[in-house]
């Protein structure tokens, strides 16, 4: 952790946009349960995101479109229990804001009252402006995301970079400006070429948090799974594994098993023990006549 971490107590939005006009780095990263997100809020971590990765990596599912906004909300909570430095920000689930936007109104702010978020996200350019500026509008702080959009994954075929011509790229740059215009404080730029993200960045008076789009970005997420070795099978090319943590667990895991079939575990020293003058009576009496006789005076005394 630098010290410029360290010297601040709450991150809020409008210190995100000074890091950006100070050329200072955001760092990121999602965030499920509470003890997680206490190490990451510990770690000295930005902004943390309450992610519909959710789904995938915690939950089981094949992809973000089935998790709900009551799923989000859940793990929502345990997060805010953890978190005390870090901005805390909320996926918007897919369906819960395609339908109009009274319906998402109603859930992002179920984010912010009941959930303690303090902003939240949501995915789509041009199409989505019109939403960010309501949610602006009603005091709630959005955080834009375009480029790669996974709830977006049965249009684009799959997780496929996008910008890779001049004309796609023109696309993704129109659709960042029209999410900054729209009042986003910052937007997440995903599976982008690096040179395409460099440009957004310039141009863009809000930061950029990449994921997948190069080191030009004002700061950089990943999925904290990703990040420790939790998740199965193979990682995107953006991400770099920082711990083996799925190692250790099935070892520790193993051992545990191999320890109980033993009869190795648990040994004497993490068993409890009668106090001396009950195992003595115990012993002197016979195996479980002193407990026999205890109890049925107990019970003489009740009835």
């Amino acid at each position: 952790m630098d010290l410029s971490a360290e010297a601040v107590s709450k991150i809020s939005v409008p210190l995100l946009l000074q890091r950006k006009a100070r050329s200072e780095k955001i760092t990121c990263l999602t965030a499920y349960d509470y003890p997680i997100a206490r190490l990451v809020d510990e770690a000295g971590i930005d902004l943390i995101l309450v992610g519909d990765t959710l789904g995938p990596v915690v939950l089981g599912y094949d992809s973000t479109l089935p998790v709900t906004d009551e799923e989000i909300l859940h793990h929502l909570r345990a997060v805010r229990r953890g978190v005390k430095r870090a901005l805390l920000v909320a996926d918007l689930p897919y369906g819960s804001y395609h339908i109009n936007c009274e319906e998402a109104l109603r859930i992002a702010i179920r984010f912010l009252k009941e959930g303690k978020a303090e902003a939240v996200k949501l995915e789509g350019g041009r199409k989505r402006a019109s939403l960010i500026r309501r949610l602006v509008d009603a005091e709630i702080p959005v955080l834009g995301h375009v480029g790669l959009t996974p709830q977006s994954v049965h249009v684009f075929g799959g997780h496929r970079v996008q910008g890779k011509t001049a004309a796609a790229a023109s696309e993704v740059l129109e659709d960042a400006l029209a999410v900054e215009d729209a009042g986003a404080f910052a937007i997440v730029l995903e599976g982008m070429p690096r040179e395409l993200a460099g440009l957004i960045t310039r141009r863009l008076r809000v930061p950029t948090i990449g994921i997948g789009a190069g080191p030009e970005c004002d700061g950089q997420i990943l999925v904290l799974h990703d990040l420790l070795g939790l998740t199965a099978g193979p990682l995107p090319k953006f991400v770099r594994p920082y711990a083996a943590i799925a190692e250790t667990i099935r070892g520790a895991l193993e051992r545990y098993g191999d320890d109980v079939r033993a009869g190795r575990f648990p040994c004497d020293a993490e068993s409890y023990h009668w106090p001396h003058n009950v195992r003595h009576e115990v012993e002197a009496r016979g195996d479980g006549a002193a407990i026999r006789d205890s109890c049925s005076a107990r019970m003489t005394a009740h009835s």
